[in-house]
């Protein structure tokens, strides 16, 4: 097993958090706790459940997960439910806790990988307050650490991996509300003043020959500011959660969120080709996402980033990248609807800029101005769908046919600037899903697109005279712009893209 591979296995384990808590009397907390666990796809096994006065002590708890791919245990010594008179419900559990999971192998003729994590967390403190129905619960928590203490399997075997991941001061709420049938529903947030992630390992003898069998060795930091996150949702048994299908059309939903402040990474990656150093650094950072019957979404995205690289398969002592802002987001429609829903996609890098000696392999005598590079695609738009796309014997049934229809595309910004020239864009269409003849199979549009181009004939110049275009097609490209723009300034073209009564028009000029 490579360092490589071994480092995706740990994140997967490093993913696991500790567990939550509901309800107002000690017994509700913990009844709730276990219907919640079951929820989750846990098994739960207590050597004990006693009441000590005022507490109600849990002794010998081990919980069991068995989810695709990944099969674990965990376990606790002692929880403690004291009910302090004022309708509320301290928890306190032991400081430190095992997990272990094993991890089926990736590729053919691999064994399996078993994971044994540590979880800290001394001092921390969480109170239960609220009804039976809602129960609020506020945990505070001066360190929490998530370790990796040993690693086992056919190829493991020869690597030696520590890694650990610490949050500090920590604070979060979240409210469970059981439900029906198994499900629950989970509200939560948390917020820590830093995150720290270190990771060290070798595989120092392993099978001779080259490549990911070589000796390798890997050594990883990054520390991260002002961490915080959202969870909501509500979850049904893992059974359901099999068929995802249906355990959308069931209930199941969940969304979340997650942000940090300046945060900066350090890796070194040794193989037998030499030292590969990777050093980064952002102002900020998020993720979200969203999954319900209706629709899917994700987004990410940083800013003020910088990236540096070096290592013996990079032909300059080191590469660097930085930019203003990167994002990219996607929203789209996944069950059968019977009006139009939305759509949105947003890719955007802003301030693009590279090492002298990237641009130095093209251009090496600097004829390509070396301003910062933008691209921004952002659009959004309507479909219906007559199909689930989470339904996998519906999408095969479908055949050839498409899942849905396209009812309009708006097109709020297309940017794209770099070496001197600039594209710029924006449009609106909408489209007849009766009319399949028109353009050849699409549905008709009916709608305009406008382009501008700034600086565009003299990049064209210069790649020319560098020789990394032909001049014969540049003039072909000249001639068919000349087709679809006009001139309106110094080395500035514009055009107006048009659908309307079946035919196709630029700047006016009937084209279809």
């Amino acid at each position: 097993m490579s360092i490589r591979t071994l480092a995706g296995s740990t994140a997967v384990a490093l993913a696991c958090a500790a567990p939550a808590f509901a309800d107002v009397t000690p017994e509700q907390v913990w009844e709730n706790w276990l219907a919640f666990s079951q929820s989750s796809g846990q098994t739960v096994t207590t050597e004990s459940v006693e009441r000590d006065g005022d507490t109600l002590v849990v002794t010998g708890m081990k919980m069991t997960i068995a989810q695709e791919g990944v099969t674990g245990d965990g376990s606790i010594d002692e929880l403690r439910f004291k009910d302090q008179g004022d309708g509320t419900v301290s928890v306190s559990m032991s400081e430190t806790y095992p997990i272990n999971l094993t991890i089926a192998p990736v590729e053919e003729g691999e064994g399996p990988t078993s994971l044994t994590i540590e979880v800290r967390q001394p001092g921390i403190a969480i109170i239960a307050s609220g009804d039976e129905a809602e129960t609020a619960y506020d945990f505070t928590g001066p360190e929490i650490t998530v370790a990796l203490t040993s690693i086992e399997g056919v190829e493991a075997e020869a690597v030696d991996l520590t890694a650990e991941v610490k949050l500090a001061t920590v604070t979060g709420k979240y409210i469970i509300v059981p439900g029906e049938n198994d499900s629950s529903a989970l509200n939560s947030s948390f917020a820590a003043e830093s995150l720290t992630m270190t990771m060290n390992g070798s595989n120092p003898d392993p099978t001779p020959g080259e490549g990911e069998d070589a000796p390798s060795a890997l050594k990883f930091t990054m520390n991260m500011a002002d961490v915080a996150g959202t969870t909501n949702g509500n979850f049904i048994s893992a059974a359901a959660m099999a068929d995802m299908a249906a355990a959308l059309k069931a209930g199941f939903t969940s969304d979340g969120t997650i942000t940090t402040g300046a945060t900066t990474y350090d890796m070194e990656v040794t193989e037998a080709t030499g030292l590969t150093k990777i050093t980064g650094k952002s102002a900020t950072n998020s993720i979200g996402f969203a999954m319900d019957a209706t629709k899917l979404s994700y987004s990410g995205g940083a800013t003020g980033a910088e990236l540096s690289m070096s290592g013996p398969e990079i032909p300059f002592p080191q590469v660097n990248l930085a930019y203003a802002e990167a994002a990219f987001s996607f929203l789209m429609p996944v069950g059968k609807t019977e009006a139009p829903s939305d759509f949105a996609l947003l890719t955007k890098i802003v301030d693009l800029t590279i090492s002298d000696e990237i641009w130095g392999m093209f251009d090496p005598t600097a004829q390509l101005p070396r301003d910062p590079a933008t691209v921004v695609i952002d659009a959004k738009g309507t479909a219906t769908l007559t199909t689930d796309l989470m339904d996998p014997a519906a999408m095969e049934a479908l055949g050839d046919q498409p899942p849905g229809e396209l009812n309009s595309l708006d097109i709020t910004e297309v940017r794209a600037k770099i070496a001197g020239a600039e594209l710029t864009g924006n449009g609106a269409l909408t489209f007849d899903n009766t009319d399949l003849v028109t353009y050849g199979g699409m549905p008709a549009p009916t709608g305009k697109i406008d382009l501008k181009l700034v600086g565009g004939n003299t990049l064209m110049d210069k790649l020319v005279a560098m020789g990394l275009l032909p001049e014969d097609q540049v003039m072909g490209f000249r001639m068919m712009l000349s087709m679809f723009a006009n001139a309106t300034g110094e080395d500035e073209l514009s055009s107006t893209l048009e659908f309307k009564d079946g035919g196709f028009f630029a700047n006016g000029q009937q084209l279809q």
